[in-house]
């Protein structure tokens, strides 16, 4: 099993930047990709961006691309999601995700909660 705990989420305001952290721990070896889904209230579950093991590939949704990054140290088994530009329609809860697939669904964290005032 992989065990996922986020930080870093809050509340801002528009414009404003968060960068959100995820520690693995466990089984991190049968973990190949990781990544960040968001769920706002009434809406479903989306994804937001992907990484692999190595770093030099990633993924981004259309919504946040040019304005999120991801990235990962292996060392600390940490995957960053650095989101600038951050606008009212961010608000969600932010899950960090792992495991073998693209993008990763396997094992989820529990959320931390980024909401984005106006």
């Amino acid at each position: 099993q992989v065990q996922l705990v986020e930080s870093g989420g809050g509340l801002v305001q528009a414009g404003d930047s968060l960068r959100l952290s995820c520690a693995a721990s466990g089984r991190t070896r049968s973990i190949y990709s990781m990544g960040w889904f968001r769920q706002a209230p009434g809406k479903e579950r989306e994804f937001v961006a992907a990484i692999n093991w190595s770093g030099d590939s990633s993924d981004y949704a259309d919504s946040v691309k040019d304005r999120f990054t991801i990235s990962r140290d292996n060392a600390k088994n940490t995957v960053y999601l650095k989101m600038n530009s951050l606008k009212p329609e961010d608000t969600a809860v932010y899950y960090c995700t792992a495991g073998g697939s693209w993008p990763p669904d396997k094992y989820w964290g529990q959320g931390t909660q980024v909401t984005v005032s106006s």
